[in-house]
């Protein structure tokens, strides 16, 4: 069973389910990886994430309930795992744009989420070269500049430059970049740090701690921040869909030495 075949498995578990409590540990059974993984691999081949997809859906149907039935809000909420009438009447109405309420009066505004369905015959052609390590706690200072999704790729390499002009004699050339993010599904990126592997006594500078791990390792012949994103991009579009490795809620790092990058990507044992 291939990658694509899993997701409309999960699908068809997720369709069936709406109306009770889905539990993603069985979603990460399904797809043979541990739960961030399997998040992360359905957001990628999806574009949605398994909350959003799940939501939506339900809102979806709820719509369809309130027009077609007589059974209260309530009772609609209840049954699409709404706590309350006041959290459905809200995440409701930003679905549909207007108020449950007034679906009878006016159901020509409800909105549909359709179900998803992936193409099954995808042919998966990847061929990364990489290795495996392991590394011991890695300790790192550095500064950071606060960005996001549409503006990093600018925004890292400038912040790259100014940084490495203003410290290199004194501490000398950064050792790491490190991208973070707003959620654990790296959906929205929000800062971009550049990091030294040894110890700066200076105030603008963060202490920040990466737990021991094994990493894959991807060797990019260059520092250019296009090569870096092209092979990050690679990495999400390609390699993840495709191995079995178990990623971990660390972040990704890029190690910078000898006028190459190496990505490096946490994974479980």
């Amino acid at each position: 069973m291939n990658i694509y075949q899993k997701i409309n498995q999960i699908i068809e578990y997720i369709e069936n389910n709406l109306e009770e409590e889905i539990d993603y540990k069985k979603i990460a059974q399904l797809m043979q990886m541990n739960e961030y993984t399997s998040q992360i691999t359905f957001l990628i081949l999806c574009d949605i994430s398994i909350a959003d997809y799940i939501r939506k859906r339900r809102l979806s149907n709820a719509g369809y309930d309130l027009y077609t039935t007589d059974e209260t809000i309530m009772n609609i909420a209840v049954k699409y795992q709404y706590t309350n009438a006041t959290a459905f009447s809200r995440a409701f109405e930003k679905f549909h744009g207007m108020k449950p309420s007034a679906v009878k009066k006016n159901p020509h505004g409800l909105k549909v989420y359709s179900r998803i369905h992936l193409d099954e015959d995808v042919e998966i052609r990847t061929n990364i070269e990489y290795s495996v390590i392991e590394k011991d706690e890695i300790i790192l200072y550095g500064k950071y500049i606060k960005t996001d999704n549409c503006k990093i790729g600018k925004d890292a390499p400038l912040f790259w430059k100014k940084e490495q002009e203003k410290y290199i004699d004194k501490y000398g050339e950064f050792n790491y970049g490190m991208t973070s993010y707003t959620n654990k599904l790296r959906q929205y990126s929000n800062k971009y740090w550049v990091l030294y592997d040894k110890e700066i006594n200076d105030k603008d500078f963060k202490k920040v701690i990466i737990p021991k791990s094994k990493w894959i390792v991807f060797r990019i012949n260059s520092q250019e921040s296009k090569e870096i994103q092209k092979t990050t991009d690679r990495f999400y579009k390609e390699f993840i869909i495709s191995s079995k490795y178990k990623f971990r809620e660390i972040p990704e790092l890029e190690y910078y030495h000898d006028n190459i990058t190496d990505l490096m990507i946490p994974i479980e044992d």
